[in-house]
C-alpha cells in the first residue's frame, strides 16, 4: 500500500509538499498540487484522516452532550447546532447520557484524547467542579449560564421568562396556578421555575406541581391528576408545548373550555402549540444551538444571552 513518501518520490516533491496538498494548504504551487493529486489518483491513495487531523491540530468535530433524544426542546437545540455546523463544514457527534454521570465524564474525556475539538452541554449530570478541568483540553460551551471564565455560554434567562409568564396569568386573574417540569429540583430550570412561582404567587400547593413531563402523553396524564383536585387549578404552565397540548386535549375531553375554565401556557413555540393556539414562552432554542456551535468553532468563552419572547394565543 502506497504511503506519503511514495507519493513524494513519484511526484518529485518533498513529503512536506504532499502533506500540504492533503491538508489543502494554500502555500503550494498549482503545478506541484496538480502533480501530487495525479499520483494520488493513480495510486488510489486514501489518507489516514486521524493523521491529517493531528497535523492540523483539529478534528473539525463537535460533541453534543444531550440527556436523551425524542424530546422537542432538545431537537430544537440540535437543529440549531447542525445548521451552523453544516454552514461551517463541521461534523457533529450526538452523545446521549440519560443523565448518567460516568457516561458524561467519558464523553468529556474525548476532549483530552483529541477525538473532538469541543463539547456543547445541553443539560448536565455532573457538578461544574467535575466538568471544568476538561476545558484545559478543548472548548466547552453550556446552555446554562456559568461565571467560570473558561466555559462559554449560549444561554437564556429562564427565571425572568418564568416570572413574566406567571405574571401574565396573575394579571388575567388566576391565583390557583399549577405547573409541570421534566426533572425535579436537581435541574437548574426547575429551580428557576419554582423561584419564579414563589416571587409571583408566594407558596404553592405540593399537588400543583407535576414532574417527569416530557411529551404529549405526559401532559395528558398530568392533566388527569391536576384537573380532578378538590381545589382545581384555573391555569397550568407546562414545560413544553407538547406537554401543554396533552393538557389541553384532556381538558377538552372532560368538557372544560379553554381559556374560560382553564388557561394554559406552554414553552418553545412548537408546531403542536401553534396548531392548538397555545400561548407559549419561546426561548428561541434553535438560535441558542446556532450560537453555541459558533462559540465552539471560534474557541470562544463568551457569555451570549439569547432573548426570549412570549407569544400570546387563545389558550390564555
Amino acid at each position: 500500500m502506497a504511503n506519503i513518501h511514495d507519493i513524494a518520490k513519484l511526484a518529485g516533491v518533498s513529503v512536506t509538499t504532499v502533506s500540504r496538498v492533503l491538508n489543502n494548504h494554500k502555500y503550494v504551487s498549482d503545478d506541484k498540487r496538480t502533480k501530487v493529486l495525479k499520483i494520488i489518483n493513480e495510486l488510489n491513495y486514501a489518507p489516514n484522516q486521524s493523521a491529517i487531523d493531528l497535523t492540523r491540530g483539529e478534528t473539525r468535530m463537535i460533541g453534543l452532550i444531550i440527556p436523551y433524544n425524542n424530546n422537542a426542546c432538545f431537537d430544537q437545540l440540535l437543529n440549531g447546532v447542525l445548521n451552523k455546523a453544516a454552514e461551517k463544514d463541521y461534523t457533529v457527534i450526538v452523545l446521549p447520557t440519560q443523565y448518567n454521570k460516568a457516561k458524561e465524564l467519558e464523553y468529556l474525556a474525548k476532549l483530552k484524547n483529541k477525538q473532538i475539538d469541543g463539547i456543547i452541554l445541553t443539560s448536565r449530570a455532573n457538578d461544574w467542579e467535575a466538568i471544568i478541568p476538561f476545558s484545559d483540553y478543548g472548548s466547552i460551551v453550556s446552555y446554562d449560564f456559568t461565571p467560570h471564565p473558561t466555559i462559554g455560554c449560549s444561554y437564556i434567562d429562564r427565571y425572568t421568562s418564568y416570572v413574566e409568564a406567571f405574571q401574565l396569568l396573575k394579571d388575567k386573574g388566576h391565583v390557583h396556578v399549577a405547573f409541570t417540569t421534566a426533572r425535579e429540583t436537581e435541574s437548574m430550570s426547575t429551580k428557576h421555575l419554582i423561584a419564579a412561582y414563589k416571587k409571583v404567587f408566594g407558596t404553592f400547593q405540593a399537588d400543583y406541581y407535576i414532574t417527569g413531563c416530557n411529551c404529549l402523553d405526559d401532559g395528558y396524564i398530568a392533566a388527569q391528576k391536576l384537573l380532578h383536585l378538590p381545589n382545581r387549578p384555573s391555569a397550568i404552565f407546562a414545560n413544553g408545548d407538547e406537554v401543554a397540548g396533552g393538557i389541553q386535549l384532556y381538558a377538552k375531553s372532560i368538557n372544560l373550555e379553554i381559556p374560560t375554565d382553564l388557561a394554559i401556557i406552554g414553552q418553545e413555540n412548537q408546531p403542536i402549540g401553534i396548531g392548538l393556539g397555545i400561548t407559549t414562552v419561546d426561548h428561541q432554542l434553535t438560535k441558542v444551538g446556532e450560537q453555541a456551535c459558533e462559540l465552539i468553532i471560534n474557541k470562544s468563552n463568551q457569555k451570549v444571552l439569547i432573548p426570549y419572547q412570549i407569544i400570546q394565543r387563545t389558550s390564555v
